[in-house]
């Protein structure tokens, strides 16, 4: 989610794991939650106040609140917000008042018993069009499709070129600012996962690696632009992004997604019809 520093690699341990994936499938059940949550007349302050709840009632913490990797001050509050043509960082507040026919992305990363859980997912706000339910579904697609790549042995560029081989042909954008990284004890940690390049591209993936996949793919071009308030990036030309995201471990024969609950297939379609991983 946020821009990543140069650190280094750690590999997980199988009790680390299990660990992670309790981080994980937390995570997850409050970005289902949240997901549920966004309706016409909801503020994206209240989402964050869902989120607190949570926190709370969970004993755990929220990574995103008051962390100091991004932006020009600590990011103030416990979710990641971003409405339409926002790519990632939004910051919940209340006038951002949800509104029939929007798409949101809402980032959710959770500390428990001292690992993370880092889970994205965009939501549509009743009806949306079909260029934003479109958008969302290809966006999704990369995502599934650079998990499939996944495996000890492989390079990380593999990962974007199935993104990109999934975004671009259909005449999609993949924004190059911002990429998936490292995580586990750490917020952010080594390795870069960009979600763009070639095969050959990158370190060759090792079994107990743990990281983000989260395409952002844009309905126009890929550059972005950061807001006034030092953290929210959007589109530099005003255009449509969808964002979906994932922690993984890589396994010796492949890899297994942490921010799912109950095993479930990460793609889920909710009776409202919008694609979330759950």
């Amino acid at each position: 989610m946020f821009k990543v520093r140069k650190r280094q690699l750690e590999l997980l341990s199988q009790a680390e794991i299990v660990k992670m994936r309790a981080a994980g499938q937390l995570a997850a059940t409050l970005l289902k939650k949240l997901g549920a949550a966004a309706e016409p007349g909801m503020t994206t302050l209240d989402l964050d106040e869902i989120a607190v709840a949570f926190v709370k009632e969970h004993d755990v913490v929220s990574a995103p609140y008051l962390y100091q990797g991004g932006g020009p001050y600590p990011f103030p509050k416990s979710i990641c917000t971003s409405l339409n043509q926002v790519v990632c960082h939004g910051i919940p507040n209340k006038k951002d008042v949800l509104k029939e026919g929007d798409i949101i992305s809402i980032d959710v990363t959770l500390i428990k018993d001292g690992f993370h859980g880092d889970t994205c997912g965009t939501f549509f706000v009743g009806e949306v069009s079909e260029e934003k339910r479109k958008l969302t579904e290809i966006t999704a697609a990369s995502l599934i499709a650079a998990l499939k790549v996944v495996k000890a042995g492989r390079r990380i560029g593999a990962i974007g070129a199935a993104i990109q081989k999934t975004a671009e042909p259909a005449g999609y954008s993949v924004v190059k600012e911002f990429q998936g990284h490292g995580i586990g004890r750490k917020f952010h940690t080594a390795p870069d996962v960009p979600h763009f390049g070639r095969q050959t591209d990158g370190a060759k993936m090792r079994a107990g690696m743990a990281f983000t996949i989260e395409p952002m793919i844009n309905v126009g071009d890929w550059p972005t632009k950061i807001m006034e308030d030092g953290w929210t990036a959007e589109t530099a030309d005003g255009s449509l992004c969808a964002q979906f995201e994932h922690t993984i471990v890589v396994t010796d024969d492949g890899m297994e997604v942490m921010t799912v609950v109950g095993g479930d297939d990460p793609l889920m379609v909710s009776p409202g019809g919008s694609i979330r991983f759950a």
